[in-house]
């Protein structure tokens, strides 16, 4: 399999192959996904709520994304590799923090920042839609007004466009409207690509979104191996 690259994303959507993004966190998670052949794997910073016991992702710093990111990139050598900047940190200081920690791009929620970081030559992923880092509450989006804020950030240079929880036809819209990949979560079908957390996918989240269907039931299979574990140590 060939590296994925910012052009292969562009020309997978030119193509209508989808594109496939799911998050990882640590090394080992990292490996597996790169191996499967996922083409982005993304240190989101979904990491708080998932992984580090947070009650929001406001609360994830940038020394936890460049710890996470780091351990990440050991285990990526075919996907493209895409960081999140966290709450508050939207800066080309920090994105140059990211990448060097082994990310090749980063991704920023919303319009500010963008093009001053794109103008700094690194690889810029939107993300439009429900906005975890400002938006209390998961809610359906469905203002006509993210196309004219689709076509924005492409024209700031982002290589892509995360659509999260963006109402099908709308997103449908968005896509149409764009000549970046848009890539949904709980957006529908009609997006150029989709990106779940990668736990959600594997039912190993203590709660996940109405949207996620579940293709394994880890946490279960896990309780089961841990119980094993007891019985045989008595």
């Amino acid at each position: 399999m060939e590296k994925v690259t910012l052009i292969s994303l562009r020309q997978a959507k030119q193509r209508r192959r989808g594109i496939s993004m799911l998050t990882a966190f640590d090394h080992p998670m990292a490996a597996i996904l790169d191996s499967s052949g996922v083409d982005i794997v993304l240190v989101g910073d979904s990491l708080g709520n998932v992984a580090l016991g947070y009650k929001s992702t406001r609360s994830v710093t940038m020394a936890d994304m460049v710890h996470h990111t780091k351990a990440v990139a050991k285990g990526v050598k075919r996907a493209l590799l895409v960081a999140d900047l966290p709450y508050r940190s939207v800066s080309v200081k920090n994105a140059r923090l990211l990448l060097r920690a082994g990310a090749q791009a980063v991704k920023i929620e919303g319009l500010k920042g963008v093009r001053q970081i794109v103008r700094a030559g690194i690889p810029v992923m939107g993300h439009l839609g429900y906005l975890p880092q400002t938006m209390k509450k998961p809610k359906v989006q469905r203002s006509g007004d993210l196309i004219e804020q689709a076509r924005e950030l492409e024209s700031a240079g982002v290589f892509a466009i995360t659509l999260e929880m963006v109402e099908p036809s709308l997103a449908a819209q968005i896509t149409s409207a764009v000549r970046v990949p848009t890539i949904g979560i709980g957006s529908g079908k009609y997006c150029d690509g989709q990106v779940l957390v990668t736990y959600d996918l594997l039912g190993l989240s203590l709660w996940s979104p109405g949207f996620v269907r579940p293709k394994a039931d880890l946490k279960n299979a896990a309780a089961r191996a841990v119980k094993a574990f007891i019985r045989e140590s008595n």
